[in-house]
């Protein structure tokens, strides 16, 4: 398959603007966080433990941050980036995209999406995210603000040790999409919730992490992480 070249550039701005003769895209029109593991600097992170657990660069192609905790239950790893940088706003779209695998689909509890900085992210009073409950092998997606929430409930099933693709978009008025599945690249719309508890009064941040829901040692590996917001 051949390219597609443009010599003289391509721009997502108009031409009177001070980057409109720039001949590419304007990163500055977007708010940008992607990681893709490939290097991990702990000092971005607060990590909230139970137990002793660690996060490391694995040995695997694409770059992956795995979380290993130790083999108590309720043992957890919970990260989250340093710098709470999205605020949800009235025609501001925004995007969430994350791949993830667990050791564990059932006897373990996890989250991975946009939060608050809280010590106890399973139960957060201010986020968009993705979680499992312990027990059980089915994804929900919440949507929180104020410890209100709205739930969509499994919207997808968890399997051990595979990876899953999810996101989110937020329209910028009246909804949010959501997103999981096994296609690495475009995972499937599943549904939607309206904005009646979006926590757009709140900055938040990315948030993931895994709490152990039987005495053994559970892992979390996250390939990459996307979160993007017009400015």
């Amino acid at each position: 398959m051949g390219t597609t070249n443009f010599p003289n550039g391509v721009s997502n701005n108009q031409k009177q603007n001070i980057l409109g003769e720039y001949k590419s895209l304007d990163p500055s029109l977007n708010h940008e966080y992607f990681d893709d593991f490939d290097t991990y600097a702990a000092a971005d992170w607060i990590v909230t433990e139970t137990g002793i657990a660690t996060q490391t660069l694995a040995d695997e192609d694409g770059g992956i941050l795995l979380i290993t905790n130790a083999a108590a239950d309720d043992d957890a790893s919970f990260s989250q980036k340093v710098g709470e940088s999205f605020l949800m706003g009235l025609n501001k779209p925004a995007y969430f995209k994350a791949r993830f695998a667990v050791s564990d689909a059932t006897q373990s509890d996890f989250i991975i999406g946009l939060q608050i900085t809280d010590t106890t992210p399973l139960a957060v009073s201010d986020g968009i995210y993705f979680k499992k409950d312990d027990g059980d092998a089915l994804l929900d997606f919440v949507v929180t603000k104020d410890s209100v929430a709205s739930i969509a409930t499994g919207i997808a099933t968890i399997a051990d040790n595979a990876y899953i693709t999810v996101g989110f978009v937020y329209n910028g008025i009246s909804e949010i999409s959501y997103f999981a599945g096994t296609d690495s690249k475009n995972p499937t719309r599943l549904g939607s919730l309206d904005v009646t508890n979006l926590p757009d009064d709140e900055a938040l941040t990315i948030s993931f992490g895994i709490q152990n829901g039987e005495a053994a040692v559970k892992t979390m590996s996250i390939d990459y992480i996307f979160a993007t917001k017009e400015r």
